[in-house]
């Protein structure tokens, strides 16, 4: 899967600029959310309900404590997010749509009166997310991905705040704290129009509180099974990343004609693909990368540098705050409220920007 975790709110998905943005769209979000905050119960009455399945019951009660420990150690968001559950009875919160055009890594972008301009759609219906999908002009590349979580940036927090969901609830414990911290990090600090900024913050966020969740609460087991996983996680990256890089270079090369660059990107996804099964084998065939894979182009490569293409940068001012937790947050919130070139100025003078992210669609 990786989180890749989308900022969603009624104003957000409401009615923005794009001409493509219609009555429609604002009404899926508001009737898609306000249906997920209904479904949600408090995460007490889950425990003592006996109906509540034990397997259930016993990942609610480790959310309950790594949500504490949010506030405790991380200096996270102490409100009413993450203190209740819904059981939304599919696979992913939304449905993302991305697109890019043939020979670039640059995402289509739609523009909202809160957040800015984007570079996804989210829908709370698989098929409407497709049908949009299916819209969209021919000569651009279109994936569509789900996601497991979405922040309403703590804007909810007076109606319950958002809730633990199916989604993401069976996660392994590593996995599970990684996508808690990520979420509750949105709601420290926000760059309007800056999904990459935003984005990388979490991530940051997330890999440093899931480092010290392991190394402080974590099991022997949840540490063995994390290393397992993030073993894998990081060569799926290391391949994503020299992939995109090779595309990037022959989208940027003046002197190639549209027609070899064609035939050079096609070149790349044929090893891309030949070396992910190379991979697979290592791993003993764990398919967790099998979606990304399948629908891989320039649009899903484009979506990954949203999520951890500023995460050096984040992590060297991190080191500079004295990895204090609240004194970092302070620093990204007066990045935040830079104009946005400013902001990737002072970024820039931190760490370089790698753009080495996690796949959409791809385990976390």
């Amino acid at each position: 899967m990786r989180r890749c975790l989308v900022l969603l709110t009624f104003a957000l998905l409401g009615a923005g600029c794009s001409s493509t943005t219609g009555v429609g769209y604002y009404w899926q979000s508001v009737t898609g959310h306000l249906r997920l905050m209904q479904a949600a119960r408090p995460v007490d009455d889950w425990l003592a309900d006996s109906r509540t399945p034990e397997r259930l019951k016993t990942q609610l009660a480790l959310a309950q404590r790594i949500r504490a420990f949010a506030v405790t150690d991380l200096g996270l968001p102490d409100n009413a997010s993450y203190h209740r559950y819904a059981d939304l009875r599919r696979r992913a919160a939304v449905y993302n749509v991305v697109a890019a055009p043939a020979l670039s890594l640059n995402l289509q972008s739609w523009c909202f009166p809160v957040a800015g301009c984007v570079g996804y759609r989210g829908y709370f219906d698989e098929a409407d997310a497709r049908a949009f999908a299916r819209s969209l002009p021919t000569d651009l590349e279109v994936a569509v991905y789900p996601v497991p979580a979405y922040s309403t940036l703590g804007w909810m927090n007076w109606a319950g705040g958002d809730p633990l969901l199916n989604t993401f609830i069976s996660y392994p414990e590593g996995e599970l704290a990684r996508i808690v911290f990520h979420e509750l990090s949105h709601q420290v600090a926000y760059a309007r129009g800056d999904t990459e900024f935003n984005e990388s913050f979490a991530t940051t966020v997330e890999r440093l509180g899931g480092s010290r969740w392991l190394e402080t609460r974590g099991s022997a087991q949840a540490r063995i099974d994390y290393a397992t996983f993030d073993q894998r996680r990081r060569a799926f990256r290391a391949l994503t990343f020299s992939t995109r890089q090779r595309l990037q270079a022959i989208y940027q090369d003046m002197a190639l004609e549209a027609a070899e660059k064609t035939r050079r990107k096609t070149e790349v996804m044929a090893d891309f693909r030949r070396t992910y099964q190379d991979l697979k084998r290592d791993w003993g065939g764990f398919a967790g990368y099998d979606p990304f894979v399948a629908q891989a182009n320039n649009a899903s490569f484009a979506a990954q540098a949203a999520y951890d293409g500023l995460v050096p940068a984040f992590e060297a001012l991190f080191e500079r705050e004295g990895r204090d937790f609240r004194r970092f947050y302070d620093a990204v919130r007066t990045l935040a409220a830079l104009p946005k070139e400013e902001r990737r100025a002072r970024l820039q003078g931190l760490a370089p920007l790698a753009h080495l992210a996690s796949p959409p669609g791809a385990p976390p």
